[in-house]
């Protein structure tokens, strides 16, 4: 690759990423080469790209001007080689997808055999962790996961909707019996939170009564920070779980489990497939992104 070109490319993901180390990590290249890069870019253009100090990055109003008019000429520079690229070969390489534990297990690890018998040229690298992904500072292509958009750079697009659960196993329910109503669960019922896995915040469970939400976090014996632990822990008989029903569900045929207070289960979530929208959109993306809107979205 031509060098003023890499120059370019390495500053547009410094000013992504807020820092040489950061933008070093996700290009997988030395910060030397980072920081000797980005001098040789301010020497060409007789500017200064970046304010350093010895705690922080901060883009020049010059520097911002210039990442302004490089991210559009990069993203139509890549997109004309792809179309060059796609001409002659179908879509390839090395896709990274992050996605949770509980929707790899079982949403898209069941339906992937389609997707890679349609590109057999894609490889796909699945990181799986119910943990917010930073697809800049990870190097995901894409995530999927729920929830609204805090990060206006972003693009999701919806797959399909979810549904809450509350269910126990049915030797639990012999034991401590069935609850009627959800405020009935401070009487003595032991119950599994779902931990969160980034700021171990513990979640309490969520009804909905008469329009109005609640939110019950009594005293508990078990907590766990991923979505199939806390499936296992209401199949082993610890407590009630609030979980997604996808994840449930064939523990509810089978009868492994029972759902209970299902007349106050709270309102669904959609599931995304999020990418950068500051990012060329490679052909193996797009195919990827093409498929999952295919194969998932029912709405």
């Amino acid at each position: 690759m031509d060098h003023h070109l890499l120059a370019i490319r390495v500053f547009n993901r410094v000013v992504e990423t807020g820092g040489f180390t950061r933008a070093a990590d996700s290009l997988r290249m030395p910060k030397a080469t980072v920081t000797k890069l980005i001098q040789n870019l301010e020497d060409h253009l007789q500017t200064k790209l970046f304010q350093r100090t010895t705690r922080s990055v901060s883009v020049t109003p010059e520097g911002e001007c210039y990442y302004r008019r490089t991210v559009k000429w990069l993203a139509d520079l890549e997109q004309m080689e792809g179309c060059m690229t796609e001409s002659q070969s179908a879509p390839q390489g090395v896709l990274r997808i992050d996605v949770g534990g509980g929707t790899a297990k079982h949403v898209l690890l069941p339906a992937l055999r389609e997707f890679l018998e349609r590109y057999p040229q894609i490889q796909i690298d699945l990181g799986v962790g119910d943990r917010n992904i930073d697809l800049i500072n990870d190097s995901a292509d894409c995530v999927i996961r729920s929830g609204p958009l805090a990060d206006s750079t972003l693009i999701a697009r919806r797959l399909f909707d979810l549904e809450w659960v509350t269910c126990a196993s049915p030797d639990y329910l012999a034991r401590y019996g069935t609850p009627k109503h959800p405020a009935e669960l401070e009487q003595g019922y032991p119950l599994t939170h779902y931990r969160h896995a980034v700021n171990d915040r513990v979640l309490p469970l969520r009804f909905v009564d008469r329009g109005k939400t609640m939110e019950l976090l009594y005293r508990y014996q078990v907590s766990v920070n991923e979505g199939n632990a806390l499936l296992a822990s209401a199949l082993a008989g610890l407590g009630i779980i609030q979980t997604l029903r996808f994840m449930a569900e064939p523990h509810l045929q089978s009868g492994e489990l029972v759902s209970v207070l299902s007349d106050w289960q709270p309102p669904g979530e959609n599931m995304f497939l999020v990418y950068p929208s500051n990012r060329h959109l490679s052909a193996k993306l797009r195919v990827f992104i093409e498929w999952a809107v295919e194969r998932f979205n029912r709405g």
